[in-house]
């Protein structure tokens, strides 16, 4: 009877439908089975029935979801007694002031450090509890980082940030991301944060090593295949999450290039730089989940935002899913003194559109609770956020079964089918920058190779940021990434030479010996020791520079090790570009591996051994010197025309390499660029191909990038931007066709009333290996 109630379309008559009502509701009174906990019912119908049943305390309870991190003390002061207070928060005994929680965030990485059979276990238990001994049974969203892989003791460790933008393969960017959620499902975590996708615009911020490129296109191109891999269609199914994309709409280009510093930039520069992705990512790709970011936007707080929250993300976007503050986020307010208490800045946020805080701070707890008593929020303002948190519970289908197997989670953790695809990441994703009289790649049969530098041996300084506490798996440095490669009887000698930042160890004297004595020298230098004992650390969030150049002794190691005069090579590990100027002017090898994650140390010996084919391709402009910031190659005419005219007094204006640069083992020549139609109409498509040959004598794989140029507009608009790319493979002497097609958005730009508009005039098209390595141009008329 009730099935059919639910399903029910049409109205014959009132006393009808009052003695079907009252039947229904005779049926679950006696059955003593809430209406919501019936699976057949519509969803919306299920969270209006529980939504009904809930006190104030509850409600307030389910818009609290915290992170377990050390620092935060109310759950408990040591791992004992967090575990302790999760099970009391979950059972809504922790906190007087709010009923059972709604779920925890990264509680995972921070208590559980044994491995998923220990983490699957305790989520099992949280579960029970909310079913056996909380008043409404409502299950806990568990939500867990995913930036780079699940950040959990056993998770796959991937490349991150610009190591898989440079490989410019989003079918293998959505294997990444697939692997991350599986992994997650499997331990009974429900979504992955902190997905990146906004466009990198300033390095210096330390965690801008998150994100994956600087072009607000292929960044584009990367949410959607984050939320393909991570979400896919049935967010319910076993192995997906929901995507939590980050920082919504940017944080990427602070004041001064400083962590939470205002983003100072106009409506144009939000709409056509910074919402693209967001746009892909939700939009198109139906992304459930987003972060408000910590910055004020043109001087208002984001999480205080109605516009953005609300106006922009649920109405232009047609955002359906949850947005979680920052940590520590709903205090923002308060830092730039938009308010002045906890009171006023919880009423605030709210209303703009945070549904979930997930520090236990008091915006969302006691201040929350007086502000709906005293009438300043109102109950319909809690139950909207409320409903949408329950509705993703619905989503997934926790309320019928929060639990996952034990067994399965160890099965599908680390596997060896996810280390290979972490390995083929960090092979696409380095760059080879540089590489004179081919002195790559090397004899296998090499007599001696001495390995230097402070990144050729550390493990965590190329696993990058947002990795777990413990790691379980065996993690390849390029130490050991070479020593497996060469012949037994290569004499391999390694010596340290310097750390990444302090100058307290100088082994300077040992390293040029070592050079000497050896065949090649390998010079392993970059960022980061941030897990070193009583090391700061160049690299990550909190971690903003001053200077892009190498920090501590690196640099006068590697010139020390140059001047030896034995072959050198210089592998950087590193999370931003870096202005290594004296390097990319002397030193004839140079190998951008970024962080390249667990399998990083065989995907370089590979690269610098032959057995891979470099074909990674800049995602992001390597500066030349930080003064040159903002250096991103999509530049208006105005500093285009004078960056090659004049440039700098004291040095050249033109980046070190190029967005889009990278080299390979093999050549490729560009034929045959066909425009069809040559004249057409605003709202058409216009289709190009072009052939591409493998000229060398290996295969390899080319980026075939497309750029375009709005010759003539009302308003400035970048004298070059990507609009296409494909990477394919191509064995010796083999040529292939290429194909894009461009749409009516792609030649859209906003006008001087910010409307979306193609003009009529000339749009010159770009193909080529890089954005200033452009191999055939071409035009078309938009009449």
């Amino acid at each position: 009877m009730f099935v059919k109630i639910c399903g029910f379309r049409t109205i014959p008559s009132l006393s009808f439908i009052f003695i079907i009502i009252f039947s229904a509701v005779s049926v679950w009174a006696n059955s003593g089975k809430p209406l919501y906990l019936d699976p057949a019912c519509p969803i919306d119908k299920r969270v209006d029935d529980l939504l009904g049943r809930m006190t104030l305390a509850e409600k307030i309870g389910q818009l609290n979801m915290p992170c377990a991190y050390k620092k935060i003390s109310i759950l408990g002061e040591d791992i004992p007694t967090k575990l302790e207070g999760c099970r009391k928060f979950a059972l809504g005994e922790r906190i007087d002031e709010i009923g059972p929680g709604g779920g925890f965030f990264v509680l995972v990485n921070t208590l559980l450090q044994k491995g998923p059979r220990q983490q699957a276990e305790f989520i099992n238990e949280l579960q029970k509890i909310t079913r056996e001994k909380t008043r409404l049974k409502i299950p806990l969203f568990i939500m867990e980082e995913g930036t780079h892989g699940l950040m959990c003791a056993g998770g796959t460790i991937f490349p991150e940030g610009l190591g898989l933008g440079s490989t410019w393969n989003m079918d293998l960017i959505e294997e990444v991301y697939s692997i991350a959620a599986r992994e997650a499902r499997a331990i009974g975590a429900h979504q992955l944060y902190t997905l990146v996708i906004e466009p990198n615009r300033d390095p210096r911020m330390g965690r801008n090593q998150e994100g994956y490129s600087e072009d607000p296109f292929l960044c584009s191109r990367i949410a959607e295949a984050i939320v393909a891999g991570a979400q896919g269609d049935d967010v319910s199914a076993a192995d997906k999450v929901v995507a939590g994309l980050c920082h919504y709409p940017g944080q990427s280009q602070p004041v001064s290039g400083m962590e939470r510093g205002a983003m100072e930039i106009s409506e144009r520069c939000l709409r056509e730089v910074f919402l693209p992705p967001w746009v892909a990512g939700i939009k198109k790709a139906g992304a459930l989940g987003v972060m408000a970011t910590y910055p004020a936007i043109d001087g208002i707080p984001a999480h205080g935002s109605r516009y953005i929250l609300t106006k922009i993300l649920r109405e232009e976007l047609g955002f359906e899913g949850l947005v979680l503050g920052e940590g520590a986020g709903l205090t923002t307010l308060m830092d730039e003194r938009v308010v002045a208490t906890s009171k006023e800045s919880g009423a605030l946020i709210i209303k703009a559109g945070v549904d979930v805080g997930i520090s236990l701070e008091d915006e969302y707890m006691r201040s929350m609770v007086e502000n709906v008593q005293e009438g300043i929020v109102s109950v319909k303002t809690i139950d909207r956020a409320v409903a949408r948190i329950l509705r993703m519970k619905f989503l997934q289908g926790l309320f019928e079964n929060p639990y996952v197997d034990p067994d399965r989670a160890v099965k599908v953790s680390n596997t060896d089918e996810h280390q290979k695809t972490a390995l083929q990441a960090a092979r696409e994703g380095i760059v080879l920058l540089k590489n004179e009289k081919n002195i790559l790649p090397l004899n296998k049969n090499i007599k001696s190779i001495a390995i230097i530098g402070p990144n050729a041996d550390n493990e965590r300084n190329q696993l990058g940021d947002y990795v777990s506490d413990v790691i379980l798996q065996d993690i390849v440095t390029v130490l050991d990434g070479i020593s497996a490669k060469v012949s037994p009887n290569t004499k391999i000698t390694y010596i340290k030479g310097c750390n990444v930042l302090k100058t307290d160890l100088n082994e300077i004297p040992k390293a040029q010996a070592a050079a000497r004595n050896a065949d090649v020298a390998i010079v392993v230098v970059g960022e980061n020791e941030r897990f070193a004992p009583g090391r700061v650390g160049t690299n990550g969030e909190h971690k903003d520079v001053a200077s892009l150049d190498l920090t501590g002794l690196q640099q006068e190691l590697v010139k020390a090790v140059y001047d030896t005069g034995t072959p050198t090579i210089v592998v950087l590990i590193n999370g931003r570009p870096l202005s290594t100027r004296w390097i990319a002017e002397h030193v004839p090898v140079i190998l951008e591996a970024w962080l390249p994650g667990e399998r990083g140390g065989h995907a370089v010996a590979d690269i610098l051994f032959g057995d891979y084919n470099p074909s990674g391709r800049l995602a992001i402009t390597v500066p030349r010197h930080v003064g040159q910031l903002p250096v991103y190659y999509n530049m208006k005419p105005l500093k285009a025309h004078w960056r090659k005219r004049r440039g700098y007094v004291d040095m050249s204006a033109l980046p070190l390499f190029e967005f889009g640069y990278g080299l390979s083992y093999t050549t490729f020549e560009y034929s045959n660029l066909r425009i069809t139609p040559q004249e057409t109409k605003p709202g058409s498509t216009v289709h190009i191909s072009v052939d591409v040959k493998n000229t060398g004598s290996r295969m390899g794989q080319e980026v075939v990038q497309l750029y375009i140029n709005d010759v003539i507009s009302s308003v400035a608009t970048p004298v070059i931007e990507l609009k296409g790319f494909k990477k394919i493979s191509l064995e010796p002497r083999e040529k292939k066709t290429v194909r894009f097609t461009l749409y009516p958005d792609h030649l859209a730009f906003l006008d001087q009333h910010l409307e979306w508009v193609v003009e009529p005039g000339e749009f010159e098209v770009m193909v080529g290996h890089s954005c200033e390595d452009i191999r055939l141009r071409g035009a078309f008329i938009c009449n």
